[in-house]
């Protein structure tokens, strides 16, 4: 780390090695890359093979309620589009590939109790600077025309937007790649390199690789990664299944889940949770979603949850009976017990830094988090306060120190 002309600091001269090649990690790869760090990612399987490769892509403001997520999201949101016309001067492809739909989310509620809790939700947004309007049955109906008629309530969010999130990954990436970031698939962390109990690196499958600064962002793998390291952190999977149709003609024209979605996010029993989330892509077919569940790394796609997506959606939209699935997948987010992502330094091991527990959020949260990431390792201050995401904290560590991590690996 140097100092810039100003006086202030410069990440120029500075090899940072981001463990993980999904969102996140492509996110901080550009944003580094950007800022005059050596970059160097080192991803396990493929890029974006894992927890970005099963989502759907949402950059959401909707289903989050006041504080420091919210403050995130919208951060991030604001972000985007800067970023994407940034990349697009060098690499008009990717950009195009990435597939920007700033579309807006339609929140909808079917039972009276729904709808008392979606306006109070809706209330506190909008105090907190959410964009977002109540819609009577006579808009609802122009906007979606194919939802059912019996809904209680409904609130338009226009800043929701979607992209197709392995092309935003690489499209990120591809801009650090072509700014010198070195990036490595199958490269797997083994161990740490530990040198007067700082981390000074990583043991990999492909052999040592040493840096400054090392980022913890394999998302739901985490908290593996991070018991490696010798600094563990309370990151879990959390699996989600998702359903998509056969190619239609247009249906859905926004991104439309019933209010029971803001609760399944916020909720941490690791039982089935399920609410109706429906959405178009460019291709022709619809997502549907989704579920929540804990039971660790279990890959199995399961019937009931795929059931209770499909029946809710058919409340939503019953035109949708007869439509065909044309597969289903699952993926896993990393949940946090507090629900908030963990971005920051490791104050038990230094030059560790984690960026990770986004859970299904971190395709929309993950330039903001790259931003954040990057001014508080140059020593800046951001338009996000980083308090609420410290890595000391009680649902991520347990705050003693580690005792055996001084002199564990010699380079």
């Amino acid at each position: 780390m140097t100092l810039d002309s100003s006086g202030a600091s410069s990440l120029v001269g500075t090899d940072v090695l981001i463990i993980g090649g999904g969102m996140i990690g492509c996110a901080l790869a550009d944003r580094l890359t950007l800022e005059g760090a050596s970059v160097r990612v080192c991803e396990a399987g493929g890029l974006a093979s894992g927890t970005t490769a099963h989502g759907e892509g949402n950059i959401l403001v909707s289903d989050k309620g006041p504080g420091p997520e919210l403050e995130l999201a919208q951060f991030s949101r604001r972000l985007w589009p800067d970023i994407l016309e940034r990349i697009a001067e060098r690499l008009p492809e990717d950009v195009a590939a990435v597939e920007w739909e700033p579309k807006g989310g339609i929140v909808v509620a079917t039972t009276e109790a729904g709808a008392t809790a979606l306006d109070e939700f809706a209330r506190g947004q909008r105090v907190a600077g959410v964009h977002c309007e109540d819609l009577d049955a006579d808009r609802l109906a122009e906007a979606e025309p194919a939802l059912t008629r019996d809904v209680t309530a409904g609130v338009y969010y226009p800043d929701d937007a979607q992209v197709q999130p392995v092309g935003a990954a690489a499209a990120l990436i591809g801009f650090a790649a072509a700014s010198g970031a070195v990036v490595e698939t199958r490269c797997a962390v083994t161990g740490p390199l530990v040198r007067a109990g700082r981390l000074i690196g990583v043991q990999t499958t492909k052999g040592p690789r040493n840096a400054d600064i090392v980022i913890n962002a394999a998302g739901p793998w985490s908290g593996p990664v991070s018991k490696l390291l010798g600094a563990p952190i309370a990151v879990r999977p959390r699996r989600g299944d998702v359903l998509i149709t056969a190619p239609m003609p247009p249906t859905v024209f926004h991104k439309v889940y019933d209010a029971d979605y803001v609760g399944a996010v916020g909720s941490s029993d690791a039982a089935l949770q399920s609410s109706a989330v429906v959405e178009s892509t460019r291709g022709g077919p619809l997502l549907l979603g989704s579920s929540r569940r804990q039971y660790g790394f279990d890959n199995r796609l399961r019937p009931d949850s795929l059931a209770a997506i499909a029946r809710k959606t058919l409340r939503l939209f019953p035109v949708l009976a007869d439509v065909a699935i044309m597969r289903a997948y699952g993926g896993f987010r990393p949940y946090v017990d507090d629900h908030l992502p963990v971005i920051g330094p490791d104050p038990r091991l230094r030059g560790l830094w984690h960026a990770t527990g986004h859970e299904g959020a971190g395709i929309g949260l993950s330039v903001g988090t790259a931003h954040l990431l990057a001014s508080a390792l140059a020593g800046r201050a951001d338009e996000v306060d980083m308090g609420a995401f410290t890595v000391d904290r009680p649902a991520v560590i347990d705050s003693r120190p580690i005792e055996s991590t001084a002199e564990k690996v010699s380079p």
